[in-house]
């Protein structure tokens, strides 16, 4: 949080003599018009969200990918990112795991009563940064204000519309044994920022979040023609929830090498102090690609063109054996099975 310099961010002159939210800024009168007109529009500009209607309207044509996901991390502002370029960066990952070019967001805001404005400006503009980084356009959303004590801050809720072009079909149906498994680079780095804040842990090396765009690498990717087979973005649960839901879903067996998987010094000796496994730490900008094996190869040297898939590797393959199971080769040559948690192990990381 000490990255952000809130003092730095200055509020519009209607929106100074109310620095902190009060109710009425989602009662919909003249403070939540103030807040729209003088903080959400300037930040989230285009001319469908100017129309301030009921619903936005805009173009679109083909197969449509939608997504809704709602942010509730603890602490809001981590290290390496914000609650606010999460939520467009969570939101743009998973259309984009379909294949789909995202497009369009809605934006719903939960506000607790008290929140400083600056800090509420702060989120905003990280996220209109996030979304122009990204390609989307913030189109529509909704603001609402909860009493003192009855919420945590903010909290934010955002659906996703993107394009799937014609002729791409991607889903874990389409996997076949033999087929190679792609990570896209480290993995746990969002997971252990977010408890390096929360049990003040310092290392050598700080941990920072991985939060980041993932639908340029996956646009570029099927440019090149490279057969996709299936998309996943490894948030919660981790590498090793996603390769079973992978596993499940195609009724194939994944056999990963553990040595193969990059993770962080900082992070692994972190996993090590906390006693958690790597595997099982949610991330925010990675994503793991099941591809033709006669593609593998390409796919990974399309990815590491990119700084976000500078780390990109084939970390293992879909297999015949052990249907809807993951299993992974260790350092010392023996078989582990790769599980899923039982609940939450990292609760409030996204």
């Amino acid at each position: 949080m000490s990255d952000y310099d809130f003092e730095q961010w200055t509020c519009p002159i209607p929106l100074r003599d109310s620095p902190h939210v009060v109710l009425g800024h989602g009662g919909g009168g003249k403070l939540s018009a103030e807040l729209v007109e003088h903080l959400f529009l300037p930040a989230f500009n285009n001319q469908a969200l100017s129309q301030l209607g009921d619903s936005a309207v805009v173009e679109a044509s083909g197969r449509l990918a939608l997504s809704t996901d709602s942010f509730v991390v603890q602490p809001r502002f981590f290290p390496g990112g914000n609650i606010g370029e999460l939520a467009v960066y969570g939101t743009v990952n998973d259309v984009s795991m379909s294949g789909a070019v995202p497009k369009f967001m809605a934006v719903s805001f939960i506000l607790e009563e008290g929140l400083p404005i600056r800090e509420l400006g702060v989120i905003v503009e990280s996220m209109a940064r996030a979304a122009e980084r990204a390609g989307v356009a913030i189109v529509t959303g909704d603001t609402k204000v909860v009493d003192k004590g009855h919420g945590d801050g903010v909290f934010i809720t955002t659906t996703g519309i993107g394009v799937i072009p014609e002729g791409i079909e991607i889903g874990p149906d389409r996997i076949r044994p033999g087929d190679k498994a792609i990570l896209s680079g480290t993995v746990g780095d969002h997971g252990m920022a977010i408890m390096s804040v929360r049990e003040g842990l310092g290392f050598e090396a700080p941990i920072l979040s991985d939060t980041a765009p993932l639908n340029h690498l996956i646009e570029t990717l099927l440019a090149e023609r490279i057969e996709v087979r299936a998309l996943r973005d490894p948030t919660r649960g981790g590498l090793a929830a996603t390769l079973n839901e992978l596993a499940q879903s195609s009724r194939v067996g994944i056999l990963i090498d553990e040595k193969a998987v990059p993770i962080r010094r900082a992070v692994d000796s972190a996993c090590e102090m906390l006693g958690m496994d790597p595997f099982q730490v949610a991330n925010e900008g990675k994503f793991v690609a099941l591809v033709a094996s006669s593609d593998a190869e390409k796919a990974v040297s399309v990815l590491r063109g990119f700084e976000l898939g500078e780390n990109a590797v084939v970390i293992g393959e879909a297999v015949s054996e052990h249907p809807g199971m993951v299993v992974a080769k260790t350092a010392i040559g023996s078989s582990r099975v790769v599980d899923t948690q039982v609940g939450e192990q990292l609760p409030r990381i996204c």
